[in-house]
């Protein structure tokens, strides 16, 4: 149940777009099992729209607002859950921030996984750890694209 395969791409009301889904596959595995999960198990990364986002935001978790990522965990053995992304949020926050669309879109799923994984950004400590595990899974992926 560590296989990459395990990994699976969806895309709700938003074009589809090219991505190196080998090398995401093997960074988010490597990621897991490095956070000490033992088994992987179904991971669906939903890209969407802000508006569709916007609707699951309110119907589960009573949140009337934009967001760029929900983490739905289903189980911790095997770890399993869903990513939704709203690649609008995406889009915005790359140009807010001047990063390449790329950059921020794998920090997001990073961020994801790592909720999966039992990280949580509630308070100032907790965003501040979130956000150095973000930097450094970041680090090891972009060496990846070096090799």
């Amino acid at each position: 149940m560590n296989s990459i395969e395990n990994v699976r791409y969806f895309f709700e009301d938003v074009s589809s777009f090219p991505l190196e889904k080998n090398l995401l596959n093997s960074w988010i595995t490597s990621t897991i099992l490095k956070e000490n999960q033992s088994k992987i198990g179904d991971i669906n990364i939903i890209f969407c729209s802000d508006d569709y986002l916007l609707e699951i935001n309110i119907e589960y978790l009573d949140h009337d607002y934009y967001t760029d990522i929900i983490t739905f965990p289903y189980q911790q053995t095997p770890l399993s859950g869903d990513l939704f992304i709203s690649i609008d949020r995406i889009h915005e926050n790359a140009d807010i921030l001047n990063q390449p669309f790329t950059n921020e879109l794998n920090r997001v799923i990073i961020h994801g996984i790592l909720h999966l994984c039992g990280y949580n950004d509630k308070t100032d400590m907790d965003q501040e750890q979130m956000r150095k595990k973000e930097d450094e899974y970041l680090l090891i992926l972009k060496q990846s694209y070096v090799k």
